[in-house]
This record gives C-alpha cells, structure tokens and sequence, in this order.
C-alpha cells in the first residue's frame, strides 16, 4: 500500500502572516508546519533542513540570496483573502485540492489514524457517537475528526478549490 510519506510532494513551511493556508494545506493532505516562532533565520534554517516551500507574505524575506539564488523555493502571497492565497500557491506549485484530503491532524499536522466506534467512546459529543461510524484521531493532540456537517463543508470548499473557484 502506498503511504503518503512515500509520494513525492512539496512539504511547506508557512509563516503565521499567512496562518490560515496552513490549515487548507493540511486539509488537502499535504505536511505543512506553521511557523511562528520568531525569527526568519531559524525558519530558513528549518525549511532547507526539511526540503520545505516557504509561504510567507514577507517582502523582506524573499529579498534573502537563499531564495533569489533558488536553493530555497518561496512563495510570496500576493492576497488579504484566504482563499486566494491558497489559490495562489496551488498555481504556483501546481498542487491538487484532493492529493490525500483529510489525512492529516488540520491543528497539528500528525498523520490521522483510524479509530473504531469503541475507541472514540466518551470522546466525541452523544450525538455524532450514535449517528456516525467511521472516526480518526490524531495520535498526537488525540482531536477526534468524523464525516459531519463541517467535513461536507471542507469537502465542498477542497472541490471548489479543485475547480478554479
């Protein structure tokens, strides 16, 4: 079986300026760390150390020789509006709204795992417990996920993404 850290996909490291395309990166499948611990330099350091793509609104960063030169792949978010700034790096990177949706943990981008009814038990509200059936959980923040209402949404978001809209 093929896991996702077995396929050749861009790894992002996203700076908080442009938070929110963490999350849609994540939601898509694709391993996405959100930095937000100060300094440039150990961002920098961190993406060339991983093989990572910047994303970053910072003028000031992409002015760096790392990403002039190409060594390190940047992305200059042109927009105020989440949406467009995911829009954005997908044409840029050429990337697929549906490479491995709802994979990964969207709070700490862990590799989902599946749970069964049982396990979930006691942790997810009385209603989805007796209404849904199938579950995953991050193994690291333990955040249970389900195929609910705000699932459909993000699913209709990711097809509309997928579209061009």
């Amino acid at each position: 079986m093929l896991r996702r850290e077995d396929i050749d996909s861009p790894k992002f490291i996203v700076d908080i300026n442009v938070g929110k395309v963490a999350r849609w990166l994540r939601m898509m499948g694709y391993d996405t760390v959100l930095f937000d611990h100060g300094h440039d330099d150990r961002m920098i350091r961190l993406a060339l150390a991983e093989g990572r793509v910047v994303v970053t609104r910072d003028t000031q960063l992409m002015k760096r020789r790392v990403i002039t030169t190409g060594r390190l792949r940047a992305v200059l978010i042109s927009s105020d509006r989440p949406t467009e700034q995911v829009r954005q790096v997908m044409d840029e990177l050429q990337l697929d709204a549906n490479f491995s949706p709802f994979s990964l943990c969207l709070e700490c981008n862990q590799p989902l795992e599946k749970r069964s009814k049982a396990e979930v038990a006691g942790l997810v509200p009385p209603y989805v417990f007796r209404t849904q059936d199938a579950y995953v959980q991050c193994p690291e923040c333990f955040r249970v996920y389900w195929k609910g209402t705000h699932w459909q949404a993000m699913t209709e978001k990711l097809r509309g993404l997928g579209e061009g809209g």
